[in-house]
């Protein structure tokens, strides 16, 4: 995940601020004190099991959901090679479903990549909130009953984000109990999810009144202290 301060320098937030941390700042961005607030979870168990690990032939590694059982989203950013100037080659590209400690239900390669229209990785500070990547994988990574329905995000609410952070990549960790603190002039969700790199492409999922959850948005920038910024999958609906 990419660290924000730089980027969002210029973004005022429109409802809602990151809570406060007290120095010293961790070494990660995203995390707080000590990478507090972060659990193990089960990715054979709902809602996690759209999770999955996205690994590059380059050894880039991100984290992706799946939203059809072909079909996986992660952030744009993890894809595209600032030495070349280009995305990565799809085939390059492999989707471990259920990643842990070495071992996941399945694999799939890449056939193709569709990044979101508008995102620049030259220009970050302006498209972040597009930052998203979808692929088309090569066969099924979860049946149709463990897919999770996108939501417009409405206000202060309660939130999970878990993924792969580098600081504990071999296994599914992160934030289950954080909120949304309100939604930046750029068009980015801005939570206090504990959560750092190797985190982007998270799904920031959204507890329903039902105590089921939807997909809210996509991890994609850092802070520092804990929180971050994701991009929506759907236009927001702040208050």
């Amino acid at each position: 995940m990419r660290k924000a301060a730089a980027i969002l320098s210029a973004l005022m937030l429109i409802a809602g601020a990151a809570r406060p941390y007290a120095a010293p700042l961790p070494a990660l961005p995203g995390l707080g004190r000590e990478g507090a607030y972060r659990d193990l979870v089960d990715v054979n168990s709902y809602p996690w099991r759209i999770l999955g690990r996205v690994q590059t032939a380059l050894g880039t590694k991100c984290t992706g959901f799946a939203v059809a059982p072909t079909v996986v989203m992660t952030a744009a950013h993890c894809l595209w090679l600032p030495a070349t100037g280009h995305y990565i080659q799809p085939r390059d590209v492999h989707v471990l479903m259920g990643y842990v400690r070495g071992s996941y239900r399945t694999h799939a390669q890449v056939r193709r990549i569709i990044v979101a229209p508008g995102y620049d990785p030259a220009n970050e500070s302006a498209t972040a909130s597009v930052d998203r990547a979808t692929l088309i994988l090569d066969r099924p990574v979860v049946k149709t009953d463990d897919l999770l329905s996108p939501v417009a995000v409405k206000g202060n609410e309660s939130v999970m984000l878990v993924g792969y952070p580098q600081d504990r990549a071999e296994v599914p960790y992160g934030d289950v109990d954080c909120h949304l603190n309100g939604l930046t002039i750029g068009g980015l969700i801005h939570h206090d999810c504990a959560a750092t790199h190797g985190d982007s492409g998270s799904p920031l999922l959204v507890r329903q009144p039902d105590g089921s959850w939807k997909i809210g948005g996509l991890a994609v920038l850092a802070q520092e202290g804990a929180g971050g910024f994701a991009a929506p999958l759907m236009p927001p609906v702040m208050h």
